[in-house]
Order: structure tokens, then C-alpha cells, then sequence
């Protein structure tokens, strides 16, 4: 059978599950009557709901007498780990590149994984319908991405397909009129120029873990390409761990792949993407050999986390009124079951506490692990995240990343000042009509919490991107803190439009009346650089008919909604983010407002001191 094995790699948002909905349709994957939704391949509800990608998918279709395995895979820099993996398990890939935005960071990370494997890409350029292209720029652009990333020659000279995955069309000409609905000329470019998978059938197996999935009933599942031989159902095999040691299991279950589903097969043959299942404890970058004939294939480099976080066990004085997950046990036995299938994070538990260190990728990839678990109808707190310091030879290093913003022209001048107060060093500015395009080099703690005020700033017009860049020393020590300081409850109760009417001229509630709070609880944004300690429970008396309708007059401002991943982005590392199924809370690490007070006290005195 001929087969052709390949990945489609992008920047977020530049249309690769919209393009796999397109081929697997022109490829017949589907009944002429069967209703298909978009982005069929984003199975997961938080996918579907953010329009992103999250965790690498394989489907497979026939065109013509060619089975083409096609792996879709995240676009975000959070869950690069899945693209690097994916870059053992392929020969070939698809660029694809937004006709109006042209190459993004995301397109340079994605494509520097595909080069450093050596895996030969084709250039999709995409959104071909969107006014305002400049394809020649855009295409200079891929090209100048190529010669900065040290591709070789033979890939300089890159073929193009033009497409509008929206739309279902392609054509090999750049102008939009040519396009013709279907996606033959993607598949045939893929059938033409994508090598075959260099597999022997006849040689003794060896097949490469390169991501892991992971099911109640069958445990821990290997997904890989047979680089040679086959493999059986019922076959005993050896794996060599990564520690050089071996170990014997028989493989109990094998699945392949047709369409978007997975399949039971009895067996797997050399170039052919499979899973295996058998032994709970495989991991990614170990190799499958025959009994008695182990030869394992290179290590799979896989990169750090760069970003930590702390989750506990809900204390807060509503804890157990909402979920039903709430306890240590429960919790740790569902963050053990996330490492199962992702290799990126990693999890250590702190000593004599309910607590747990859970290191990632960056604050995406952490905030849908902690969107799943709400959703799952647990209860927890989070702590501020904070990246991970490395410290060589008594120096220490943080993470770097490479920033490209977005914006109106309006905007730059703000935007300008508050990088510069993260320590970003800006690289390259573009100047166009109406927009500029900034690119910076920033330290990963400067983009803790910046989200949220980048979109204050541009007023929801800009667009922010950025990938991990390298470790460097550290230089300045006080970044990724809030600068302003927050409103906190001073009494437990619900909370009463008389007294936030009170309680909002001093700056942005985040609740409305009738909101259950305790103390401790951050109930808005205070103007000035304190915390402010407030009663927002407090009740008018009533003294007659009139005062006691007064409180349905009360005018108040509309509250400032808070998401999962702005309040995460907003804490200090003095607060934590308490999270049940229905809603998410901002507090206070102490609770107790005289507490609080006694010890924002001395950490004042000491700071004084050390100065």
C-alpha cells in the first residue's frame, strides 16, 4: 500500500482543523448524507468552544490508491510539545500560513521543529477569500522565515497550494479567481511530493512512541509510527526504556486509524501509524522491538516546563457547596491521570501539605487542565503562576520569549511604555496605514498578567502572540506583579447594592448584588497601589416605607467579568484563585483581614530593611 505520513503545522488560528474537515470531505471520508460538524477534528468541548487545538489528532483518508495519515496539530506555543513529538512520527508537512497575517511566531516555532527533523514542508497559503492580501509579501515572508531558519536548499524551492479552507477551494495560482471547489490539488501536491515512509517490513520491528492517550479500561496507550516490521495483537515484545533498561509485555490491544475514528486492528505493518496497548507504564521516546532483537531508535528530545503553579484543596469558607470532587485523594489521582497522556506537565506533591507543584508549558496549557477539572465537578485553589528559574553554576536563569504584537496605530505609544516596564527589548518595528507591527524579546515573567491589560489598552483591537525563545540570567527581580492594589471583603454575607454603591467610588467592582462573599474575598480593583479592606454585606436601616424602597433606585456601574484565565493572570502572589464547577472566586491567601494586615506589616518592615 502507498502511504504518505504527514503533519499540518500552523500558527493558532490560520485554519489547519478547518483544512482537515476540507480534506477529509474531497477524499470521500464522509456519506454524501452524513452531517458533519466543523472543526470536526476538535473533539474536546474546550476546543470546540475556543476554537483551538489542544491535543494532536490522527485521522487517515485514501485518495485515489494512496493512504495519506494525516496529524493535526496545536497551533498555541503552550502545547508545542505535541508538534515536536509529532515531527518523528512524519515525512512531510503542510505550512500553513493566513494569507493576510502572513508568518507568525507560532510559524516559526512549528517550522523550525519541521526542519530540525529534516521533514519536507509544502506552503499552504490560506484565507485566500480575505480582502486586503498581499500574497507576493506573504510569500516573501515564508521564504525569508526559510532562509533565517537555515533551511536547506533543497527545501528552499518549496511547492504552494493557495487555499480557502473556509470556502473548500484550492488552486495552484495565487490569484483568488482560480480557485475550484475541492482539495485535489492538496492532495495530489501530498501524493507528489511527500516522500514515502523509509520502512522495511522485512527488517525486525521498531516503533517509537511519540504521544500517549489514555483510557480507564485499557490503561496507558503508545501512538507511533512502525518504523520497520510489523506488529501483531498477542505478540510478546521488548521495550527499551529510556533508561537503557528493558522490559517484556504482550501487546493486548492495537488500533489504527480511518476517517476521524479509531479502530481495532490485529495488526500493523512498517510506515503505518498505530496504538498500542499492553504495558501501563510506556512513555514517549521508548522504542518497541522484537523479543529478542532490541535496537532502539534515538532519544526524543523533549523541551522543560517553564511555568509552575500551586493546587490545593478548596479552604475557603464556601468549600463543598457546589462540587463533589473536593478532596486530596481525588485530586491526585486526577493530576496522576493527566500525566499519563501529557509529557509536558509534571507534578510533585509538597511535603506534610494538600498541595501540589504542576509544572507546564506556559498559562494555557495549565488553565484548560484547571478548566477540565471545574468542568469534571471538582473544587480546588490555584496560586499565581510563576516561571522556573534554573540556577547554573550559582547564576540564575529564566525564560525569554519572543513577543509579536498587533495594533492600531493609536495604541503604540501605551503599549510601548508598558513593555518597557517589563523589561522587553523591542527587536523590529513596522510601521504600516493603520497598524504596527512590534516584535520584542521578554522575559517570560513579564507576560504574567499582561494579557489582560494589553486588551485594556488596545480596547480588544490588538493581537498578542509569543513562543518560548531561551534561558537567560536573570536581571531584574520584581516583575509580573500587579500594580494596583484590590478591594477586599471585610464580611461574610450577600452582598447589598447599598453598600456596593458605596464601595464602587473607590474603584472597579468585579461582583454584583446578591453575590454570596466571605472575608478575605477580592471583590473589585482598588484605584490606588493598597488594598483596601471594604463592607460590601452592609445593610441600610430602615427606619420608614420610603428609605426602605430606596435601594431599588440604586444606579450601579455594570461589574468587570473576570474569566478563568483573567483572574489567573490578575492575582498577586499573596492571593489564589478558588475554583468549583459553576464559578471561580479571587482571595486572599490569609483570610482574616487583622492577620493580613499584621503581616503585609512586617513584609513591608523586612523589605525596608533588606533595602
Amino acid at each position: 500500500m502507498n502511504i504518505r505520513n504527514i503533519a499540518i503545522i500552523a500558527h493558532v488560528d490560520h485554519g489547519k482543523t478547518t483544512l482537515v474537515d476540507q480534506l477529509l470531505k474531497s477524499s470521500g471520508a464522509f456519506r454524501e448524507n452524513e452531517e458533519v460538524a466543523n472543526r470536526v477534528m476538535d473533539s474536546n468541548d474546550i476546543e470546540r468552544e475556543r476554537g483551538i487545538t489542544i491535543l494532536a489528532k490522527t485521522t487517515s483518508i485514501m485518495y485515489h490508491d494512496t493512504k495519506i495519515n494525516i496529524l493535526d496539530t496545536p497551533g498555541h506555543a503552550d502545547f508545542g510539545g505535541e508538534v515536536e513529538r509529532i515531527m518523528n512520527m512524519v515525512d512531510g508537512c503542510l505550512l500553513l500560513v493566513d494569507a493576510f497575517e502572513g508568518t507568525m511566531p507560532q510559524t516559526r516555532f512549528v517550522l523550525k521543529k519541521a526542519l530540525e527533523a529534516h521533514i519536507k514542508p509544502i506552503v499552504v497559503i490560506n484565507k485566500i477569500d480575505r480582502a486586503n492580501i498581499d500574497v507576493a509579501q506573504t510569500l516573501d515572508d515564508v521564504l525569508t522565515l526559510f532562509i533565517e531558519l537555515g533551511a536547506p536548499d533543497e527545501f528552499l524551492d518549496f511547492k504552494v497550494v493557495y487555499t480557502s479552507a473556509l470556502q473548500g477551494t484550492s488552486s495552484l495560482d495565487p490569484d483568488p479567481a482560480t480557485q475550484k471547489p475541492g482539495m485535489d490539488n492538496v492532495l495530489q501536491m501530498i501524493v507528489d511530493e511527500i516522500p514515502a515512509p523509509k520502512a522495511d517490513v522485512n527488517k525486525p520491528l521498531q516503533l517509537q512512541i511519540s504521544l500517549l492517550d489514555y483510557n480507564d479500561f485499557v490503561g496507558r496507550i503508545g501512538i507511533g509510527t512502525v518504523k520497520n516490521g510489523s506488529i501483531h495483537v498477542n505478540d510478546m515484545v521488548t521495550v527499551s526504556r529510556l533508561d537503557g533498561s528493558t522490559k517484556t509485555f504482550k501487546v493486548m490491544k492495537l488500533f489504527g486509524y480511518q476517517g476521524i475514528k479509531r479502530l481495532e486492528i490485529d495488526a500493523a505493518f512498517a510506515g503505518e501509524i498505530c496504538a498500542v496497548a499492553g504495558l501501563p507504564d510506556i512513555n514517549v521516546g521508548e522504542t518497541i522491538c522484537e523479543l529478542n532483537n532490541v535496537n532502539p531508535l534515538p532519544l526524543i528530545h523533549l523541551d522543560e516546563p517553564t511555568l509552575q503553579m500551586t493546587f490545593g484543596t478548596n479552604t475557603s469558607p464556601l468549600s463543598g457547596k457546589d462540587g463533589k470532587l473536593l478532596t486530596a485523594r481525588k485530586i491526585e489521582e486526577r493530576l496522576f491521570r493527566e500525566t499519563q497522556k501529557d509529557v509536558a506537565l509534571r507534578v510533585e506533591r509538597v511535603a506534610n501539605s494538600e498541595s501540589w507543584i504542576v509544572s507546564g508549558r506556559g498559562e494555557l496549557h495549565l488553565g484548560i487542565l484547571i478548566e477540565n477539572m471545574r468542568r469534571e465537578g471538582f473544587e480546588l485553589e490555584v496560586s499565581k503562576p510563576k516561571v522556573i528559574i534554573k540556577e547554573v553554576d550559582g547564576v540564575k536563569y529564566e525564560p525569554y520569549e519572543d513577543l509579536e504584537i498587533d495594533v492600531p496605530n493609536d495604541f503604540v505609544g501605551d503599549i510601548m511604555t508598558s513593555l518597557g516596564d517589563r523589561d522587553a527589548e523591542m527587536i523590529n518595528m513596522d510601521v504600516k496605514e493603520t497598524t504596527t507591527k512590534l516584535t520584542y524579546v521578554i522575559p517570560s515573567r513579564g507576560l504574567l498578567g499582561y494579557v489582560t491589560n494589553f486588551m485594556t489598552l488596545t480596547k480588544g483591537y490588538g493581537i498578542l502572540s509569543h513562543v518560548f525563545k531561551e534561558y537567560r540570567p536573570m536581571v531584574s527581580m520584581n516583575l509580573g506583579e500587579r500594580s494596583l492594589g484590590v478591594l477586599v471583603a471585610t464580611e461574610a454575607g450577600t452582598a447589598t447594592p447599598y453598600a456596593i454603591e458605596h464601595v464602587e467610588e473607590r474603584g472597579t467592582m468585579f461582583i454584583e448584588p446578591g453575590t454570596e462573599v466571605y472575608e478575605g474575598m477580592i471583590i473589585g480593583e482598588n484605584r490606588y497601589d493598597i488594598d483596601l479592606a471594604v463592607n460590601c454585606v452592609l445593610k441600610k436601616e430602615l427606619t420608614n416605607m420610603r428609605s426602605a424602597n430606596k435601594d431599588t433606585t440604586v444606579v450601579l456601574k455594570s461589574p468587570r467579568r473576570m474569566s478563568l484565565e483573567a483572574c489567573l493572570d490578575y492575582i498577586n502572589s499573596d492571593e489564589l484563585v478558588e475554583i468549583t464547577p459553576s464559578t471561580f472566586r479571587m482571595r486572599k491567601k490569609i483570610l482574616n483581614t487583622v492577620d493580613r494586615k499584621k503581616f503585609d506589616a512586617r513584609k513591608r518592615a523586612e523589605e525596608k530593611e533588606t533595602k
